[in-house]
């Protein structure tokens, strides 16, 4: 949200979960999010043994599908296997950020509802900004955003079986 100051605004509920390579920016964006007056659901994991990123980005996209969290942040050594690995799931549509402008530019026009960090690609303090600015954005709700977003809500039931976590009102964040 261009103009916006970032983590300000409407509390909402976040589902945030790392594997070994990225819990401690987790458990950093957590304690910022809490802060902040967001509702933290903190999916671990909680240190360095090995673990499978697949299952925290499962955990997360359970979360935001169920209903028990507006959207996600998960964060791994690149931001890329979590994302792969959360997109199977209908209705989330997770996106790799890397700056502030892909942060906002992700839930205004393509309503992503989970956020995807790199510890090892980004510092602790951009992070920060990029969980912020994610968090105070919005979707725009423009025409042309909710035609491009029902294009991928068919390609999604045409080879999922559907599951739209938007829930027809195109504003899933």
């Amino acid at each position: 949200m261009v103009g916006a100051d970032p983590g300000k605004g409407l509390s909402m509920n976040l589902a945030v979960a790392a594997d070994h390579a990225g819990y401690e920016y987790k458990d950093t964006l957590v304690a910022e999010l809490e802060g902040l007056g967001h509702e933290v659901l903190d999916l671990g994991t909680h240190g360095p043994a090995p673990v499978d990123y697949p299952d925290f980005a499962e955990a997360v996209a359970e979360a935001v599908r169920s209903g028990r969290a507006e959207r996600g942040v998960l964060v791994c050594g690149s931001a890329v296997g979590v994302s792969v690995a959360a997109n199977k799931f209908p209705g989330i549509r997770a996106g790799v950020c890397h700056d502030t402008y892909t942060a906002h530019q992700s839930v205004e026009h393509d309503d992503v509802n989970v956020l995807c960090l790199g510890q090892r690609v980004l510092g602790i303090e951009l992070a920060l900004e990029i969980v912020r600015t994610f968090v105070a954005a919005r979707f725009s709700g423009a025409e042309r955003h909710r035609r491009r977003l029902t294009k991928i809500d068919a390609i999604e039931a045409r080879f999922c079986g559907g599951g739209d976590a938007r829930e027809g009102d195109g504003g899933g964040g």
